[in-house]
């Protein structure tokens, strides 16, 4: 299996090193035509308005949407759960606008009010998920056909409808793998 981590800015490379740890083959996409080969994508965190216009600027975008659409599971953390969204309180961003999710950008506070927090997400497991909130977005409201997978503060921060997911935290910045293999999993339509 194939897996793309879209690579235009953030913490690609992390993300990439996870998933070879996991067993597959990792490629960073930076052009429409390297989607083709991939079974799904991961978009990783960063700065969400700068993923967003590099997305329209280097055609990406509707490619995304595109393979989306045909069924390619697409991942996103952080920045990259902010680009899924079809919807970002005070904000008209570039976004890919997949997922039935409305978000606060930076919901968490300024880089100094970052935090670790360890979480009980049943679908990765019985042992809490270590989640590392780096300027991080909150989930406010989901559609009818997404699922909250995990709360802080009453807050939702891990969400997936059908072949999307999405966590506001960065699991490829800790040791744990479960998020990743999950993902692997879903590409593979065994979860």
């Amino acid at each position: 299996m194939k897996v793309g981590v879209l690579a235009l800015q953030g913490a690609f490379r992390e993300h990439r090193v996870m998933l070879e740890q996991c067993g597959v083959e990792a490629v960073e996409i930076r052009k429409p035509e390297e989607l083709d080969s991939v079974a799904g994508l991961i978009i990783p965190g960063g700065e969400s308005t700068t993923i967003g216009k590099m997305l329209v600027d280097w055609g990406l975008m509707e490619k995304i949407k595109s393979r989306a659409a045909e069924g390619m599971a697409i991942y996103g953390t952080c920045a990259g759960m902010i680009v899924l969204a079809k919807d970002i309180i005070g904000s008209n961003q570039p976004r890919l606008g997949l997922m039935d999710i409305k978000v606060r950008r930076n919901a968490t506070g300024r880089q100094r009010e970052s935090f670790e927090a360890d979480l009980q997400v049943p679908e990765f497991g019985s042992e809490p998920v270590r989640a590392v909130f780096i300027r991080a977005p909150y989930i406010e409201n989901v559609g009818p056909e997404v699922k909250v997978l995990a709360w802080v503060d009453k807050h939702a921060v891990v969400a997936r409808q059908g072949r999307l997911l999405a966590t506001s935290f960065h699991p490829e910045l800790t040791c744990d793998d479960r998020i990743h293999k999950y993902f692997i999993a879903m590409i593979d339509g065994q979860v």
